[in-house]
């Protein structure tokens, strides 16, 4: 009979179960999946994160949705409300929040491809006279990476806030993930509104105005950390930090943003930069898997070795795949030869064994 009621404990109240974690954010990071894959993805909800232990779920949504709002910013066939619904019922079912993102500031193209809000939205651009090339090649001259919009543009946030206010609600979110991370193009001296500006100011401001706009809403703003994170002083490259004087902007930022802190080659120790400047922050892995389980051990370390107001700013981890969602869940399936590289799924898998490692040990002292 006792094995009965702790069976049915367990089934009706997930979310309970797993805020007993070490970690107050298990999470995964990836690419909502497209109209045609929701149900398959609803099942891999239902199936693979709920009894993994994820209460987290971090979904890059960008134009693959059918705004209301701002019609003309849908890409084709892209989710509908009803479709966003069978994705947050399941969730929901397993103590699983939803995080939606959209791109913003930074990443408005890929490659030889505008994005979809420079698309219908030219005069946002920050660096119009930089051609997208036919063939795209990096390095190149123009620098060329990814295009930004101005944050200073007087209309921009207008069209923002009105994504950032409707996937919130559809996603009956409690916070939002803007992305901003690798913003190149910052500051531009051909831009008449950001020439001579500093960059971590205008980076400051924009963090900001993004984060005051969810605050007022009773929301919180996620974002990625490379760019605060200064690479001459921590030995890192362009990507993971900045090379591009937007740093100091971690001294001029709400502390209320949660930082999500990405290191792919080696689990470097950041988290208790932003965590010592006052930042909840999480670490997120990629694709190998003796990274994520060093980032586990590492969170978990900084935890018990600090104080109990500086504890609580370690919230957990992050996996982070960079597929789509439809090519993630095949791989998870039907596993592909070695990659030399390493390989999402075995990461994944990685890092959520090795905090329930940590849970059980710990349930056990």
């Amino acid at each position: 009979m006792k094995t009965f009621f702790y069976t049915l404990f367990l089934s009706l109240f997930p979310f309970m179960i797993a805020a007993q974690s070490v970690f107050s954010v298990n999470g995964l990071s990836i690419a909502a999946p497209q109209h045609d894959g929701v149900e398959k993805f609803v099942e891999f909800i239902e199936k693979e994160l709920g009894p993994a232990g994820i209460n987290t779920l971090v979904l890059r949504v960008d134009y693959n949705y059918a705004y209301k709002s701002r019609p003309q910013l849908q890409n084709e066939n892209p989710l509908t409300e009803k479709d966003v619904k069978k994705i947050v019922m399941a969730s929901k079912k397993h103590g699983i929040e939803i995080v939606p993102q959209i791109n913003l500031f930074g990443h408005q193209s890929w490659h030889s491809n505008l994005g979809k809000l420079l698309e219908v939205y030219p005069e946002f651009d920050e660096t119009p006279h930089v051609k997208l090339p036919e063939k795209y090649e990096w390095p190149n001259e123009d620098g060329l990476y990814c295009k930004s919009y101005c944050p200073r543009h007087p209309e921009v946030h207008d069209v923002v806030f009105d994504l950032m206010d409707e996937i919130m609600e559809v996603f009956e979110a409690k916070a939002f993930h803007a992305g901003l991370d690798e913003v190149f193009y910052i500051a531009d001296p051909k831009c008449p509104r950001c020439k001579g500006a500093d960059p971590a100011a205008l980076f400051a401001e924009e963090v900001t105005t993004l984060s005051n706009h969810l605050e007022e809403k009773g929301s919180r703003l996620w974002i990625w950390g490379d760019r605060l994170i200064d690479a001459s002083t921590a030995d890192l490259g362009m990507w993971e930090a900045s090379m591009n004087n937007t740093a100091r902007a971690i001294d001029m930022i709400p502390k209320t943003v949660v930082i999500c802190d990405w290191h792919y080659e080696r689990a470097i120790p950041t988290p208790a930069y932003f965590a010592l400047k006052g930042f909840d922050v999480i670490a997120c892995p990629y694709r190998k898997a003796k990274v994520a389980e060093a980032q586990v051990k590492m969170m978990s370390d900084f935890k018990r070795n600090s104080t109990p107001e500086t504890s609580e700013k370690f919230l957990g981890v992050m996996h982070t795949v960079w597929s789509s969602a439809e090519k993630f869940l095949e791989e998870y399936y039907n596993p592909p030869a070695n990659d030399e590289r390493g390989s999402q799924v075995d990461c994944f898998k990685a890092m959520t064994n090795a905090v329930k490692k940590i849970d059980e040990q710990n349930s056990e002292n």
